[in-house]
């Protein structure tokens, strides 16, 4: 049987973690003063004067190790439970975990052989 009052105190965190936030960009609208002048429109950077222009460009590679970085890591994420539980799961969710891993091990080869993961 399905019982609601289980996740009582699931609906209590979840509107506790929701209300905090908008509460408080809410009490930091009315509160926060308004001043407009040419100090708020300039850059800042570290109390000196902006020498040039504000906006810079990072080189691709920055975001391709970044890319890289995250979908292991994500790997790690979903890989964690599966080892976790692996006695209990069985042969088919072992192909499955192998088949997730391959299919990362040729995506990173593929950019390995594309050069995507050289730093020069």
């Amino acid at each position: 049987m399905f019982l609601l009052y289980e996740y009582d105190i699931f609906w209590a965190f979840l509107i506790i973690a929701s209300a905090i936030p908008i509460l408080a960009f809410l009490i930091s609208g009315v509160l926060a003063p308004i001043r407009k002048g040419p100090e708020k429109l300039s850059s800042y950077e570290s109390g000196i004067e902006p020498m040039g222009d504000a906006w810079l460009q990072f080189r691709i590679r920055y975001y391709m190790f970044a890319l890289v970085f995250v979908v292991f890591d994500v790997e790690t994420v979903f890989l964690y439970p599966w080892a976790m539980s692996f006695d209990v799961l069985g042969i088919s969710v072992f192909i499955e975990a192998f088949i997730f891993v391959l299919i990362l091990i040729v995506g990173s080869v593929y950019a390995w052989r594309k050069g995507a993961l050289e730093w020069s």
